[in-house]
């Protein structure tokens, strides 16, 4: 009798684990790597599955239905994940739904098609996205000027910028690498790509790009930019029509009193800023905090603002975390002037110290734009030349899992926001 109780079990654990659902959670203690999780709930989608992101349920964990395909990639990537009966799904997902609790559960309905601007040729470590989005295994289609120029934004979903400059100042780099191969080499490109597109200076046909991506955001697209493409960007809107570039970047003096001609009525995010006229200077205005915010490495941390999961959905999903309280890092563009940010924007994050905004979000038309001051999450301070970021350090990274936020919110299903 004894043999056959053992053998019984022996059998039952031979079977396969029956569940409805798999959960992954993203809370600090349970998931052993929050970025590919995200590469998971992707994967699923694109694979036609269904799933839902549990905001504010153990760091916004995504839930999934249970196949073997599903289980097999996580273990591949190295994803916690738990089985759910369908008993404790609908358990949850009650708890979520309480009136009492902020929490709320968004249904994702389909994988974005995924753009990142970029130079063909440029080095890895210049831009964060495209290694979280390599890392997490998130498929993107690297575009640039001819693309964008030939209307090919229409394509996708969702469209990224990074270290770029949108004014035609080859990012402000004249100062300290004038001399450097790599930036007289870079300065030619642009210059014979300006060429090739019929403009005569490269600043006309980075405005006619940053026209093309509001437009493009205008029509429902979504933006995401990182470091100096947030001012940059905001800046060549803000000058349509005045030469703000001095003679070593187009060949002939700027205009004179530009400062007065700048139209803030045409920027996303940014109002009232000064720019910075000295070509030697690494700085493009007075938005940016870097050289002003004196705060010491080892306090530079930001705070996620918290909203209404229930009324203010869309802030909510972009400030998904296993922690309020995210470490600082630099970039040309570190961090924002809170009085120069206009009303109409979210602050998702900001320094508590200075009350700087690091995170902000904003609708533009039909669309959506999301700016994440600094560079790179994981270098504090990330100088020209330096290694990459070695992600696989770095499973947990909370400044990362911002990024990804973003990645997932296009595929969201929109819910009108009260704030």
């Amino acid at each position: 009798m004894l043999k056959r109780i053992y053998l019984v079990l022996f059998l039952i654990f031979l079977l396969p684990v029956r569940a409805n659902f798999i959960l992954l959670p993203m809370d600090d203690v349970s998931q052993k790597n929050h970025l590919k999780a995200y590469g998971i709930t992707y994967w699923c989608l694109d694979k036609q599955y269904k799933a839902s992101w549990l905001l504010n349920y153990r760091g916004g964990s995504f839930l999934l239905p249970d196949a073997p395909e599903i289980r097999k990639e996580c273990q591949i990537r190295n994803v916690s994940f738990e089985l759910l009966s369908d008993g404790e799904a609908n358990q949850i997902l009650e708890e979520i739904s309480s009136p009492s609790q902020n929490m709320e559960t968004v249904i994702l309905e389909k994988a974005p098609k995924i753009a990142v601007y970029t130079p063909k040729g440029k080095q890895p470590w210049d831009d964060a996205v495209t290694m979280v989005l390599t890392y997490a295994e998130i498929p993107f289609t690297p575009i640039y000027d001819e693309e964008v120029l030939s209307d090919q934004l229409i394509l996708y979903d969702w469209l990224h910028l990074h270290h770029e400059d949108f004014t035609g100042q080859y990012g402000k780099f004249f100062g300290a690498y004038r001399n450097a191969p790599w930036y007289i080499d870079q300065k030619k490109e642009a210059e014979a790509l300006a060429t090739k597109l019929g403009y005569s200076k490269v600043s006309e046909e980075k405005l006619a790009v940053a026209k093309k991506i509001r437009d493009f955001v205008i029509g429902g697209g979504f933006m995401f930019a990182m470091c100096s493409a947030t001012e940059s960007f905001d800046i060549a809107l803000s000058a349509d029509g005045v030469d703000i570039c001095e003679p070593m970047f187009d060949g002939d003096a700027s205009e004179g009193n530009y400062q007065s001609k700048i139209d803030y009525s045409n920027t996303f995010a940014f109002k009232d800023f000064i720019l910075e006229r000295r070509p030697e200077k690494y700085e493009f205005s007075d938005i940016d905090m870097s050289v002003k915010r004196k705060i010491p490495m080892e306090k530079d941390y930001f705070t996620l603002m918290e909203f209404s999961a229930k009324w203010d959905v869309i802030p909510t999903m972009l400030c998904q975390n296993h922690t309020q309280l995210v470490k600082g890092f630099m970039g040309q563009s570190t961090s924002f002037e809170r009085e120069l940010v206009k009303s109409n924007v979210l602050v998702l994050g900001e320094c508590q110290l200075n009350e700087e905004a690091r995170y902000i979000h904003g609708q533009k038309g039909k669309g959506f734009f999301t700016y994440y001051g600094g560079h790179d999450p994981e270098d504090y301070e990330h100088r020209v030349g330096d290694e990459p970021t070695v992600l696989d350090l770095h499973p947990n990274s909370p400044g990362f899992r911002l990024i990804l936020n973003n990645i997932l919110f296009p595929a969201a299903k929109k819910k009108k926001q009260k704030t």
